[in-house]
């Protein structure tokens, strides 16, 4: 069994092959990320980083090259293969959180369980054990609109491990979070990553991941420099 739960290997993206609106957005990315690594994409707006996180939590195909996650070779799964893949492996925090607004926080992290099967009780007993990690036991009852930004995306950190993920993939985080909400929300990261052995790779243009994690990678008009 490889070391690397992610390997990518010459990956490439293009968009709109061989017409005038052609763009190439992934230009031969060769990624290792190592299990329990918690490791930052930087780079500026364009430069392909929710691309590669997409092709890499199985989101888009990419165009040409190899994705192992886990020791898979995603490329040629079908669409609901691949949706096995991000329902067993992956955990995906986004910079607008997606929370259902009807649903209380507690509710929105038990979607996932339910729709893997898991009867109300036990994904109710887990999901309240996920919001109680991440600072949230009295304010599950609480709807997306009765929390700040930090508690919503607290809430999507904790969506995001409902189905024990082995790899939690967040695209810029703390985009839409002041400085010392930000903090704390990265600071939430480097506990799941230190303390229950998560793999998690973050995107971002927010240059004050680089206290948080153990490896900066850069990438600049999709390439990694």
């Amino acid at each position: 069994m490889s070391e690397y739960i992610i390997d990518t290997r010459d990956v490439h993206k293009v968009y709109n092959p061989g017409m005038d609106s052609e763009v190439h957005v992934l230009k031969g990315i060769d990624l290792k990320v190592k299990k329990g690594e918690f490791i930052a994409i930087l780079g500026p707006s364009g430069s392909g980083k929710t691309t590669l996180l997409d092709v890499v939590g199985c989101l888009l195909k990419p165009t040409s090259g190899e994705i192992l996650i886990d020791g898979v070779l995603t490329n040629d799964l079908d669409d609901g293969e691949r949706a096995k893949i991000r329902g067993k492996k992956i955990g995906f925090v986004f910079q607008q959180y997606n929370l259902i607004a009807s649903q209380t926080a507690l509710e929105n992290v038990e979607l996932p369980m339910r729709i893997n099967g898991k009867s109300k009780n036990e994904a109710e007993k887990r999901a309240s054990s996920l919001l109680k990690l991440v600072g949230l036991g009295e304010r599950m009852y609480h709807r997306p609109s009765q929390l700040s930004g930090g508690e919503q995306q607290r809430v999507a950190i904790a969506r995001s491990l409902s189905n024990y993920p082995k790899i939690i993939l967040a695209d810029e985080p703390t985009g839409n979070l002041d400085t010392k909400t930000g903090k704390k929300i990265l600071e939430t990261l480097k506990e799941l990553n230190k303390k229950k052995g998560y793999t998690i790779v973050v995107v971002t243009h927010d240059h004050r991941i680089e206290k948080y994690t153990k490896r900066i990678i850069n990438l600049m008009d999709g390439n990694i420099i």
